[in-house]
């Protein structure tokens, strides 16, 4: 996992949903109105900070709970 994980301890689940529904980032970016560069720094676990509001979004599009797509980073 990447720096931010380390820093943060949380680590996102994104590519794992996308794969599990079988949904591209660029259809995800459609349906939550979020450019691509920005999802793939969330998907990455480059992601410092996140809106309600887009997590909400992304939660709907992809028919999960927070603690689906964000979970704690393990040691």
């Amino acid at each position: 996992m990447g720096e931010d994980v380390e820093l943060t301890g949380i680590h996102c689940r994104l590519d794992e949903l996308l794969d599990e529904r079988g949904m591209t980032l660029t259809r995800l970016a459609e349906l939550v109105n979020l450019s691509i560069v920005n999802l793939s720094v969330l998907k990455n676990d480059r992601a410092r900070a996140i809106r309600f509001s887009t997590l909400r979004a992304i939660c709907d599009a992809l028919g999960c709970q927070v603690g689906d797509l964000l979970v704690l980073a393990r040691d």
